[in-house]
């Protein structure tokens, strides 16, 4: 067995691709990001500091520090920076909901806030920030919002976290790095 190289490190940050899960051992054989990883990061116990689904991907970070990692993720911790694409044009009606906040299968979904980043043809590109997560947070937000020229439901095409707290994401996809001292305080 390998040692952990990570000296004093207490965190990683991985840039998951999509289609991978975040699961040490996953029931259906599909890809988890411990592929990603150098073997130690499974041997070591290093745990995901909260998820992002199969279809998402982004910044995750890694931790043994389980008080480490409960402070990052609790309601009101770190916020979230997320890019996301929508399929459906998102007006300032829908911003104003969506941090207002809906109800989904007996739950509040809200974002701490929402602007938007662009866009092409029928699609909105936005930028979402949450401060807290539940399970498909963002996906179902904007799926429980009907695009007010089809009366479709809004539908999240693409979302990647770009940021927790003051750290950006820098890595490129599939590829990971340890934190430093100064990341650390990055995410008060």
């Amino acid at each position: 067995m390998n040692p952990s190289p990570a000296g004093n490190a207490k965190l990683f940050m991985l840039n998951k691709p999509k289609g991978y899960v975040v699961t040490r051992s996953d029931e259906k054989d599909r890809k988890t990001v411990y592929a990603l990883l150098p073997e130690w990061a499974y041997q070591d116990n290093w745990k995901p500091v909260g998820r992002l689904d199969l279809d998402s991907k982004g910044l995750l970070l890694f931790t043994k520090n389980d008080k480490l990692a409960d402070s990052i993720m609790k309601p009101g911790g770190c916020r979230k920076t997320y890019e996301v694409w929508v399929r459906g044009l998102v007006t300032p009606a829908h911003i104003k909901q969506a941090v207002k906040g809906v109800e989904n299968s007996g739950e509040v979904l809200k974002a701490f806030s929402v602007s938007i980043a662009g866009g092409a043809g029928h699609k909105t590109k936005l930028e979402v920030v949450l401060d807290e997560g539940k399970n498909r947070h963002i996906r179902r937000l904007f799926g429980s919002l009907k695009d007010a020229k089809f009366g479709t439901a809004l539908k999240v095409l693409e979302l990647k976290r770009i940021r927790i707290g003051g750290l950006n994401l820098d890595v490129e996809s599939g590829k990971w790095r340890f934190l430093t001292q100064d990341d650390e305080l990055l995410l008060v």
